[in-house]
């Protein structure tokens, strides 16, 4: 396994399990520790996790991890959940896509059906569909964010304001009860509530790893969303669910 797999790895299992330790890492990676010391020095200078004594936690509710690392964490769920609202999008759908890692591999495998419409921010899912015909992309245009690739700002917020779109698909950095539906980063959230205010249905995408987690700012009370995509949805979730009329997969 190359270095940057394992650090992927590691931010992986911090994203999901909220702390790591070297011994443990060590063993499944099949590495010294000191190996695993020096992964974790360089994640630490990047920003992306805070070491502590014989291991480490994530950096704060705002780190943002860069985009090739972000697509390769947690993959497989997410290639769940692609598949799941690829039978929920139909012909001659306009879909509006949020610049998520999720969104990217879901316009993957959406770009070639027939007379859909996409409507995004995402600078990937530009250049993942520029060579399709079957499908009609529409930019929001703004300001590009080098970290997510998404273009955000208020030029882009307003295409979205002009605009209507039956489903809205969105993804979350943290879902908690009470504060909802967040994001790490406030100008990622406007446009994600750009998007829901402006579509018939809102789909909230979102892996196992990010229920009853906190970020940094909140986009949409749970409450607002028509149905949630999940490769695991926790019991008490479901029960929630349940109770608000949310439909859930």
């Amino acid at each position: 396994m190359l270095a940057i797999e394992r650090r992927t790895q590691i931010i992986a299992n911090l994203e999901t399990e909220k702390r790591v330790l070297v011994p443990e890492l060590a063993k499944k990676f099949n590495v010294t520790e000191e190996t695993i010391r020096r992964d974790l020095e360089k994640l630490e200078k990047e920003g992306l996790l805070k070491k502590t004594y014989g291991g480490a936690v994530l950096a704060n509710l705002s780190t943002e991890l860069p985009y090739k690392m972000r697509v390769e964490t947690n993959k497989a769920q997410k290639l769940i959940i692609a598949e799941k609202i690829c039978k929920l999008v139909e012909p001659k759908d306009n879909i509006m896509l949020d610049a998520s890692s999720t969104c990217v591999l879901i316009a993957r495998k959406l770009k070639t059906m027939d007379k859909l419409t996409i409507i995004t921010n995402s600078a990937e899912i530009l250049m993942e569909c520029s060579n399709s015909d079957n499908i009609n992309i529409i930019s929001t245009g703004g300001e590009l964010r080098g970290s997510s690739l998404s273009l955000v700002g208020s030029s882009a917020a307003y295409v979205l304001n002009q605009l209507t779109a039956d489903k809205a698909i969105i993804s979350c950095k943290g879902l908690d009860f009470d504060k909802g539906i967040m994001e790490s980063n406030l100008a990622e959230a406007e446009i994600k509530r750009a998007m829901a205010g402006n579509a018939s249905q809102i789909i909230l995408a979102v892996d196992s790893s990010k229920f009853n987690r906190l970020s940094f700012a909140k986009t949409l009370d749970v409450r607002r969303v028509n149905m949630v995509v999940s490769d695991y949805v926790p019991p008490e979730w479901a029960k929630f669910f349940d109770e608000n009329g949310i439909k859930y997969l």
